[in-house]
This record gives C-alpha cells, structure tokens and sequence, in this order.
C-alpha cells in the first residue's frame, strides 16, 4: 500500500474536519472525554437520504479523513460540567454517528450528528432529537505497560431499542498523541437552520488510516454497526479508513 506523507497539522486538520467560527456564543455544557473514532466510507446513497433537502456529504478528497462520509464515535465522558463551571452529573458510555457535511447551494458546513445510543436516559432523545436509551451496554478500557510498550484495550457496546447496535473492540500501542482543536457547527438534521457550536481541544492518536503514512499500532480490532434505523449504511460493503484514539478531549457546547 502507498501512502502520502502529510504534515501532523494537515492529519489533525484532515481527521477533526474542523471549521472556524468566531462570534458571541452563550455555553450549554462542557465535558471532559476519552474517545475512539473509526472513520467509514459508507453506501452513499443511503447516508443522502438520512441527510435533509439541500445538504450533502462534504467529504475530504485527500489526507487523514480521505473518503470518510461518516465517522462512528465512542465516547467515555468522565466528567460533565454546566454553563457555570459546575458538575452535573457523574460519566456515562454513549457512541453516535456524526457525518462531515455541506450545504449544496449555501455556506453552511459542519457536522451533523444522524444518531447515538447512550446508556444514561438523561441523554436520550438530546439536543437533536435522535439519541435512544440503550437497552444493553458495555465498556471496559485497560491501560498497561509492560516494558514492551504502552498499550490500550478498549471495548465499548451498546445496542438500542430498534435493534440498532454499535461496538469496537480495539487494542493497540499508544503513541504520542498530536495536540489540536478548534470549532465546528453541529446541525440540527431535522431543521439545519439551528446548530450548535463545538470548541474542543483534544490530542489525537491515530493509530492505523490507510491514506496517510502513520505506524500501524493496531494489534486487535473488530466492530460491529447496523440494524434498526442504520442498517443501510452498514450493508457490509462499508469501509474503515481511519482508527483515531483521543486519550483526552476537552468539548464546549455552544449556542450562537
């Protein structure tokens, strides 16, 4: 396999899809997170029907996310803090799909989160209506260095009410992780014409894609995505192009 040598700013770039924004912002929430995030190729023509009227995916042509229309993340939020500085609530397990996306005759480009399964009620349906209780879930992450080098064995597992279910079991050599962040808008899929902002700073682990020349850390991996209301994107002819560790991630929701 050929890969091109790319700039550790141009992977991070690449990976977070980030876009910038700058106006006044009123805080929702933050929260501290450890996350894995596998980038797909999916069937095209199924993720464009999940997607509104006039919005498309905006998909990266070269670098670290090259190919990817959709990215499956899993999240282990340690701490959740309101728009104060206070804590909320204790950490919970959640994973979604996120698509990077554009308008097709308009300006706006961001994200859009198409569904999750978390395992905290209080997070079901969220801010854009489609997040379910999970009706079974399962997490388990163990850090160990034994001379060998740093390692990492993470599962996370959820399955939702639809019959929807989305795993990873993922073990791998830690690496050093590239420092990055910034600001993107996250759109509502029922109504695009309301977003929220995310402001995050984050270090990023990749640690196997298959555009980019990075070490192949990655010593176990299988996952499992589809049923109920994702089935048509993971018709087994689905891609994974990127595995991205996140051992920290520090995320600011916003409301413009």
């Amino acid at each position: 396999m050929r890969f091109n040598t790319v700039s550790a700013a141009a992977i991070i770039a690449s990976a977070l899809g980030f876009a910038g924004v700058a106006r006044a912002q009123t805080t929702i929430e933050q929260s501290v997170e450890h996350r894995f995030q596998l980038d797909f190729h999916v069937n095209e023509e199924a993720l464009q029907k999940m997607l509104p009227a006039g919005w498309e995916p905006d998909v990266a042509t070269a670098g670290a996310a090259k190919d990817a229309n959709i990215r499956l993340i899993f999240v282990d939020r340690i701490e959740l803090f309101g728009p104060d500085g206070k804590p909320k609530k204790g950490s919970s397990r959640l994973a979604f799909l996120a698509s990077p996306v554009k308008q097709k005759d308009g300006a706006g480009k961001g994200q859009m989160i198409l569904g999750g399964l978390t395992e905290d009620a209080a997070d079901a349906p969220g801010a854009f209506g489609n997040f379910q209780k999970a009706t079974t879930s399962k997490y388990r992450r163990t850090m160990s260095n034994d001379g060998a080098g740093a390692m990492s064995d993470e599962e996370y597992e959820f399955t939702g009410p639809g019959g929807e279910h989305m795993s990873v079991h993922v073990k791998f050599e830690r690496g050093p992780g590239a420092k990055g962040g910034g600001e993107t808008k996250f759109y509502d899929p029922a109504d695009p014409s309301k977003y929220q902002i995310f402001k995050t700073e984050q270090a990023i682990d990749i640690t196997r894609n298959v555009s980019v020349q990075v070490p192949d850390h990655v010593k176990e991996f299988s996952y499992k995505a589809g049923g109920g209301k994702i089935a048509a994107l993971f018709d087994g002819k689905e891609k994974v192009l990127s595995w991205d560790s996140f051992p920290w991630y520090s995320r600011t929701i916003s409301a413009p």
